[in-house]
């Protein structure tokens, strides 16, 4: 059995109901779930699972185990799901501002990402510059804020894997990297800007997002840049 990933449609369901399939020392899986797995540089989610705190999340083959802050219910047990929604809202804006700003680097250079990570409205990534343009982090905050003032819709699409190799939007992205035994590729559209293969959570467009500030630039060697970000309230 394999774990629904209810997410990867809806990351905007905050409840959701679910049966117990399997269950460790501290932790069960569900046929079912709304909580992000950590992975792909997102963090996991929290909540609780029929008022019992939800503490991890981890994806373990093909199912999704949820670490729990009390004694874990059989399994074949009935349980509800409720995500704390301003952390994952959070993330996802913060996550969809990585894009942004992804796309806006593509644009203007043409520089692919090598590595990132994020927290709640806080994040870092890196990018393949040597060295970094001149005036680049005012430049930045100030293209990637336009982006997000512009209010792109942001979408969801699935495309079969064949498909998506084939895209020349998603190359850089390395779908053909993703296992030939995944026969779809989810992919996430700031329609007009940015496309990339991508299996995390995003808000709905570019306007939810809020503002986009460069908290500092590093060097992390030759041809490997890193720019720390933050997102905050609208202005």
């Amino acid at each position: 059995m394999a774990t629904d990933l209810l997410f990867l449609r809806d990351a905007y369901l905050r409840s959701f109901d679910a049966t117990v399939v399997d269950v460790g020392d501290d932790a069960v899986a569900l046929d079912r779930t709304a909580f992000y797995p950590t992975g792909g540089g997102q963090p996991h989610d929290t909540g609780t699972l029929s008022g019992v705190p939800v503490t991890g999340v981890r994806k373990d083959g093909d199912l999704v185990w949820h670490t729990l802050g009390g004694t874990p219910p059989a399994s074949g047990t009935p349980v509800t799901g409720e995500l704390d929604w301003s952390r994952r809202h959070a993330l996802m804006r913060t996550h969809s501002a990585l894009h942004v700003l992804c796309g806006v680097i593509w644009h203007a250079w043409e520089k692919s990402v090598t590595g990132g990570n994020m927290e709640p409205l806080r994040a870092r990534m890196d990018f393949e510059f040597d060295p970094l343009p001149e005036g680049f982090r005012s430049t930045i905050e100030e293209r990637v804020n336009e982006e997000i003032a512009r209010d792109r819709p942001i979408e969801v699409e699935f495309l079969p894997r064949d498909a998506a190799v084939l895209d020349e939007q998603l190359i850089r992205t390395k779908v053909n990297l993703v296992p030939e035994t995944v026969p779809e590729i989810r992919v996430i559209d700031i329609v007009g800007l940015d496309r990339q293969a991508d299996g995390g959570t995003h808000v709905a467009s570019t306007g939810e997002i809020g503002a986009f500030r460069v908290v500092k630039t590093e060097s992390k060697g030759k041809g490997n840049k890193r720019v720390r970000i933050e997102v905050t309230d609208p202005r």
